[in-house]
């Protein structure tokens, strides 16, 4: 991840723990994994924060290298005799593996797609807070987009349009739904009879009210609107539970108290994570 730059140098990683769920294995495994990238110089302890990227390429000269490289290959060979492989097979499964072990190279730039900014952006902190892939964020039908990204995570019901890229791009269809505690806390206040929902971009609430009366069921009305430079849309007042996206996030937390807000968020599918896993990192 750090090699491909999907951790970018002075950014913090995940915590062992965070990763560790990620990755399913133990913090214990993840924290010993820190300790021998810092050995590397690849990235130093913070007390109090973490542990940050201070570099892409390991500080080991060649030599050095060479013989880690070499005392793992040894490794490796002794356990694949061990399975019964004569020469001719390693040597067949090591160019193979070679070609196919390119692809991190290739794998710089991800996007998550959404049919505005916004809603891409929804999809891209899901996917990075559930999985630790960070994405950019790419308009659907701005097709033109596409070929600056090698990886799009597309939802599914987008998905259709996409598949003519498979041959040049790896796409990966995303099945996601509102954070199930969020509809839990909707559903908590049944009784409102209006809701209020704030979005960066007008274009986003058509999209947003279909998903959520889907999602609770909601027998109320709804009134939405976007955010306007630095002003929000004048129903705010009146109303007392305003659902608003992360891109309008800034200026709702300044004037709505907490108490009043609930911020929209996805959570995608544990196949859907599972998928992602697979196909960038567990390869």
């Amino acid at each position: 991840m750090i090699a491909t730059k999907q951790f970018q140098v002075g950014e913090l990683l995940p915590s062992t723990r965070d990763l560790g769920r990620q990755l399913e294995t133990s913090f214990h495994t993840v924290r010993k994994a820190y300790h021998m990238l810092a050995e590397e110089g690849l990235i130093r302890s913070e007390k109090g924060r973490g542990f940050l990227v201070t570099r892409q390429n390991t500080t080991l000269d060649k030599s050095q290298r060479l013989e880690t490289g070499a005392e793992k290959m040894r490794e490796l060979l002794e356990e694949l005799v061990g399975y019964g492989l004569d020469e001719a097979e390693i040597e067949s499964l090591f160019e193979e593996q070679i070609n196919y072990m390119e692809w991190p190279d290739r794998i710089q730039s991800c996007a998550a797609v959404g049919e505005t900014k916004e809603l891409g952006q929804m999809l891209s902190e899901a996917i990075r807070e559930q999985v630790g892939v960070k994405s950019n964020i790419m308009i659907h039908e701005d097709f033109g987009e596409a070929v600056k990204h090698d990886a799009l995570f597309i939802p599914l019901h987008l998905f259709g349009s996409y598949r003519n890229r498979a041959e040049t791009h790896r796409i990966m269809p995303v099945i996601y739904s509102f954070d199930p505690d969020l509809l839990l806390s909707i559903i908590d206040r049944a009784a409102i009879e209006t809701i209020g929902l704030v979005t960066a971009e007008e274009k986003t609430i058509p999209k947003l009210i279909n998903d959520l009366k889907t999602a609770i069921r909601y027998e109320g009305s709804f009134v939405a609107g976007a955010t306007y430079g630095k002003s929000l849309p004048l129903f705010v007042r009146s109303i007392d539970l305003i659902l608003y996206t992360p891109a309008s996030g800034l200026l709702v937390e300044q004037k709505i108290p907490e108490k009043r807000r609930l911020k929209l968020q996805y959570e995608i599918s544990e196949k859907s994570a599972e998928t992602i896993r697979a196909e960038l990192w567990d390869q």
